[in-house]
């Protein structure tokens, strides 16, 4: 199989002296009044010229007013004011509306529309999810005849793809009869995107191995180890490992295949790494329990590397210092980031929030959330979260309440609360809470909800009323909730619901000690041994886990 390869973007507006800066724009008003002087100004070669030019600098008043003013319009007339329209600031929709605007003042008039014009209008479409003016758009392509141009194509697929149309998207791919790298690439993306990794992987089968680096990095986002191994063999043998992104994919792929050995090696055999190569074995490090090394990969970045690191690197490193209560390390980082100035992106102060909390140092995480410009939900729910993680249940609500006056809370916040509520004691608020989430918010509970639910309730001594919770779940109940319910009966010594928990524990986890023990107590705690010692036996012929024994940890 052949292909013709081509840029992968298409390039409507390009000019090399302007660019977005003041300075240009004062430079572009500068030659629209010499061109008004010299009396070309009605010379639609070079308005257009102009238009490009405020276009391209970000000058929309200016270029509203040009194009008003402007008699006749051409074809590249509109294509820089459609491509102009997509660079805008604004929400996606109204920059969608004022394109299907444009569309209609063009089949109006006597102007003709040409591949630039419909790629301009589809990513306009695509980037604000319109399906059904795409897919009119498509009709228009296909009545003018295009429908076979590759460039055309290439942007009908992305838009279906992005949709989630995926077979009207493989329907435009099987209509172009000379197909080039840039379209397979874009359904491969189009499967990548849908979440469907064996048709991608597919894909590249029927392409013979011949992808680009952009093939090779959609598939290694989202594919299995097995799948990344066979494509890591392709992209040895095409000397593809040497290319920055599909090394990066690969240290990427491996680490959350928690294969960190494979990743190392892909990482060490690269000969130039950017920040984001970093960040990916940083990353895999950390969500891989190993944030020792992790951290050890960031000293090792700053000091061989002339790359500084960014707001994920920190966000990364802070969450894997805190995995393993690394106090003077999240010091330490702390005092860098505030020195580079990485204090203003949420992620990171965010992250800054979350580590303090963990390690026990509330007042810092304080500090923290409060030194934080606009806090977005991630900030308030980390700071909830953060009070009731050290047991200021009350303090905790305080802060939910401020919350509600700025932003909506989501399931995890509400989680947050309801877990601050247990631990606190606090039955009443925990219960408003809740009808809060399901009423006013209309935030469908989830397990975990539940969960803390029933172990409020069991907590406080309302025994019946947690069984009633646990009975009228939507979902059936899982281990956590059980296990919840039954801790709950052992404390208030009600064995008969404890021993229908732990039956019910017994059923899901046969092979789990734990649930053995719970049962085991309950009949001791009757006077039943005999049932007791035979549960033990059947423990020890059931269950292959070995009892893992309990141990501490103090940090420094």
């Amino acid at each position: 199989m052949r292909f013709k390869f081509r840029s992968t973007s298409i390039l409507t507006v390009h000019f090399k002296k302007y660019s977005s800066s003041p300075a240009s724009k004062l430079s572009a008003r500068r030659d629209h009044g010499l061109m008004i002087k010299r009396g070309s100004y009605n010379s639609l070669f070079l308005q257009n010229k102009l238009l490009q030019v405020y276009t391209k600098s970000r000058d929309v008043d200016n270029a509203d007013k040009l194009f008003d003013e402007m008699l006749v319009r051409d074809t590249i007339t509109w294509n820089i004011r459609i491509h102009g329209v997509i660079h805008r600031d604004g929400d996606a929709k109204e920059k969608a509306r004022m394109g299907f605007s444009c569309l209609r003042r063009i089949l109006l008039s006597e102007v003709g529309l040409d591949h630039v014009s419909f790629i301009g209008l589809t990513r306009l479409y695509s980037d604000s999810n319109l399906v059904e003016a795409g897919v009119q758009l498509h009709g228009l392509v296909m009545k003018q005849g295009l429908e076979s141009n590759c460039f055309v194509s290439t942007s009908l697929v992305g838009f279906y793809g992005k949709c989630g149309y995926i077979a009207e998207a493989r329907r435009v791919f099987e209509a172009v009869l000379s197909k080039d790298l840039v379209l397979w690439n874009t359904l491969v993306s189009s499967y990548v995107l849908n979440g469907m990794v064996d048709e991608a992987f597919g894909l590249l089968k029927v392409m013979g191995s011949l992808g680009d680096h952009f093939t090779f990095s959609s598939l290694l986002s989202v594919c299995r180890v097995e799948q990344g191994k066979q494509i890591h063999a392709i992209v040895f043998k095409l000397s593809y490992q040497l290319d920055i992104p599909v090394a990066t994919a690969l240290v990427d792929m491996y680490a959350k295949s928690n294969h960190m050995r494979d990743a190392r090696e892909c990482f060490e055999s690269m000969v130039v790494r950017n920040v984001v190569s970093w960040n990916a074995m940083i990353v895999g490090y950390g969500q891989n329990g190993e944030g020792r090394e992790a951290m050890r990969l960031f000293v090792q970045m700053r000091s061989e590397n002339l790359l500084q690191p960014d707001e994920l690197t920190f966000a990364s490193v802070l969450s894997s210092c805190a995995k393993f209560s690394a106090v003077q390390e999240i010091k330490q980082v702390h005092a860098v980031v505030t020195k580079q100035g990485y204090e203003c992106f949420l992620s990171v102060a965010n992250s800054l929030v979350t580590a303090y909390s963990k390690t026990g140092s509330l007042s810092e995480a304080l500090v923290c959330f409060h030194s934080i410009g606009v806090p977005d939900l991630v900030s308030w729910t980390s700071v909830i979260g953060a009070l009731a993680f050290h047991g200021f249940a009350e303090e905790s609500l305080r802060m939910f309440e401020s919350m509600l006056q700025k932003l909506h809370p989501d399931k995890i916040t509400f989680l947050e609360v309801l877990s601050a509520c247990s631990h606190g004691g606090l039955v009443q608020e925990g219960l408003r809470c809740f009808k809060l989430m399901t009423e006013v918010y209309k935030i469908e509970p989830e397990e975990e909800h539940y969960t803390c639910l029933i172990d409020l309730l069991g907590r406080a001594g309302f025994i019946d009323e947690a069984l009633d919770v646990l009975r009228s779940m939507p979902i059936e109940p899982r281990t956590d909730a059980l296990a919840a319910f039954t801790g709950a009966c052992n404390i208030h010594e009600k064995r008969e619901s404890m021993k229908w928990g732990a039956k019910k524990l017994l059923e899901i986890e046969p092979s789990k000690p734990v649930n053995y023990s719970l049962l085991s107590n309950a009949y001791v705690s009757e006077g039943h041994w005999n049932q007791a010692a035979m549960l033990r036996i059947t423990e020890r012929r059931d269950c292959n886990d070995a009892k893992t024994p309990g141990c501490s940890w103090l940090g420094d």
